[in-house]
């Protein structure tokens, strides 16, 4: 056997068992807290707009349940990307929000072991928001709310978004945080498509708002999920920090401080790279599973990945992979593998 034999045999041999070790690992019964789906109606209101990718365009209950099943995900928790609701009517978000939240409640009430619901919000409307926080909650009996990072050119954090922060405070809401390209940056022509460097960036402009502003310290109940393992913020966090000094009387104990309150999920973060970073911040316990199925690739994939990064030992990645999800959103104990 030569030497460019052997080594494609140890390739193709280290990349089989990495999938056989995944597919072992089924009866971990994983929960993806980062999961999208696409209604009819926001289908219809997207098509052909920016942001959108034809994935999402094209997903189906059927589709997630098949990745599922075939990476050992027990349940998934679904919720709208991008582009989002907002398009600058407010009676068109405030509608699509409604049409996306009745057909994620039917969803989980068709599958209630399998998927629960990040309801839609129509921000940047704060008075429509709040009634659908209130009819998300008491009608439809959701596990939790989705945000956007973004909204036109205001973030997370803006004082115009403190009545839903305080709602969502009083109602100890489980926050997942999806990152969008703002305005200002989605059409910046450095070569590649906005979601390669603006999610990232807008994630922590989103943290950064949180926590400088004081909302974080203001309404420590809220527990958010920044996705993609909070961007670059992990990367930054002590250049952050550093600035805290300016927000001392809205973030008394320092911007580290309160990022280490934080659940951050790994979908599009899978490598070492993103979780050795998020792992200076904070530890396992911190981590959720998260596919961004399905433009984020099958879960399976997914699964061997973080297998084989190196940073987790068997009992920090049940954690990641189920444990910390159940600790949230103790209605998916129930969920079958």
């Amino acid at each position: 056997m030569t030497t460019l034999d052997r080594r494609r045999f140890l390739t193709t041999t280290i990349a089989a068992l990495g999938l056989a070790r995944a597919s072992a690992q089924t009866k971990t019964r994983r929960i993806d807290i980062h999961h999208h789906f696409a209604p009819p109606a926001w289908i219809a209101e997207v098509k052909g707009r920016p942001l959108l990718q034809p994935a999402n365009a094209n997903w189906t209950p059927a589709r997630s349940i098949e990745d599922m099943d075939r990476g050992g995900v027990a349940a998934a928790m679904v919720s709208i990307t991008n582009p989002g609701l907002w398009f600058g009517d407010a009676a068109v978000t405030r509608r699509l929000a409604r049409a996306c939240n009745d057909y994620g409640a039917r969803l989980v009430q068709d599958h209630p072991t399998r998927f629960g619901l990040f309801a839609a919000m129509p921000l940047p409307g704060v008075d429509d928001t709040l009634k659908e926080i209130e009819y998300a909650y008491d009608t439809l009996k959701v596990d939790g709310i989705a945000l956007l990072t973004s909204y036109g050119d205001t973030w997370l954090g803006n004082p115009a978004y403190r009545p839903v922060m305080e709602e969502l405070n009083r109602r100890k809401a489980v926050v997942h945080v999806h990152p969008t390209a703002a305005n200002c940056c989605r059409n910046l022509d450095y070569g590649v498509a906005p979601g390669t460097i603006e999610y990232g960036t807008d994630t922590t402009r989103a943290i950064i708002g949180v926590t400088f502003s004081g909302d974080a310290a203001r309404f420590p109940d809220i527990r958010f999920i920044w996705s993609h393992a909070g961007g670059s913020a992990p990367f930054l966090a002590g250049r952050i920090d550093g600035g805290s000094r300016n927000a001392a009387e809205r973030m008394p104990e320092g911007f580290i401080n309160e990022a280490k309150k934080f659940y951050y999920d790994t979908a599009g973060a899978a490598n070492r790279g993103a979780l050795v970073s998020l792992l200076q911040l904070v530890t396992a316990s911190q981590v959720l599973f998260g596919t961004d199925f399905p433009p984020g690739g099958s879960s399976l994939e997914i699964a061997r990945a973080l297998a084989d990064v190196g940073v987790f030992n068997e009992s920090a990645l049940s954690a990641v992979e189920r444990d910390n999800a159940v600790r949230l959103l103790p209605r998916l104990r129930v969920s079958a593998g």
